[in-house]
């Protein structure tokens, strides 16, 4: 795996994500997402963030954040949702598909995990039918290291993950099994919706 591969798989995803938005109904932009606290429209203002703000503007709201990212991811998602329509959100991520932005530290590898993860926070969350494509899930998982898991801080403890559409486990204990895509959310800290796991942990994972 390229970092050519990883951004044309980034490029797709975007652009798949801005179809799939296009169509959604000003009742679903206000809808919940798998994002606790977040709408569709928060969830969206934070994605395209970084098309919309300077490295300078950035850098002025981790500061009014005390240094805390989530604080200002949180802030300005807050914020920018408020100000900026549904089609205003939207036409940033069309006109930056291609856009090169990488989180600190993450390369392309992160960008396409935060585009990949927000984009199921949405469609999970509206109870859309939509599956990335597992080897573009397959990248992001190959791309998470125990620190990018501790990250998140969920608790695995004795669980053992097991994808059924491709060929990636994680952990050791009883199995839990589900989609790829699925347990990349269970590794995100989300809870997801009854029926999209199996196994006897399941329910510790579920809504």
């Amino acid at each position: 795996m390229t970092e050519d591969d990883l951004r044309k798989a980034v490029v797709a995803e975007r652009g798949e994500q801005a179809e799939l938005l296009a169509a959604l109904s000003p009742e679903q932009w206000d809808a919940p997402t798998l994002c606790e606290g977040w709408r569709v429209r928060e969830v969206v203002a934070h994605t395209t963030m970084p098309f919309r703000a300077s490295l300078g503007r950035t850098l002025l709201e981790l500061v009014k954040a005390r240094g805390d990212v989530n604080r200002m991811a949180d802030r300005c998602a807050r914020r920018d949702a408020a100000e900026l329509p549904p089609e205003r959100l939207l036409a940033s991520l069309r006109d930056n598909v291609a856009h090169p932005w990488t989180p600190p530290g993450g390369g392309v590898g992160g960008a396409l995990s935060h585009d990949v993860i927000h984009g199921l926070d949405i469609t999970v969350g509206l109870g859309l039918d939509r599956r990335v494509p597992p080897e573009r899930v397959a990248m992001v998982l190959a791309g998470m290291r125990p620190k990018n898991i501790a990250f998140f801080g969920t608790d695995l403890t004795g669980v053992r993950l097991q994808a059924t559409d491709i060929d990636w486990g994680h952990g050791t204990g009883t199995p839990l099994r589900g989609l790829a895509q699925d347990l990349l959310l269970v590794v995100c800290g989300r809870r997801l919706p009854p029926g999209r796991l199996t196994g006897e942990p399941a329910a510790r994972f579920s809504r």
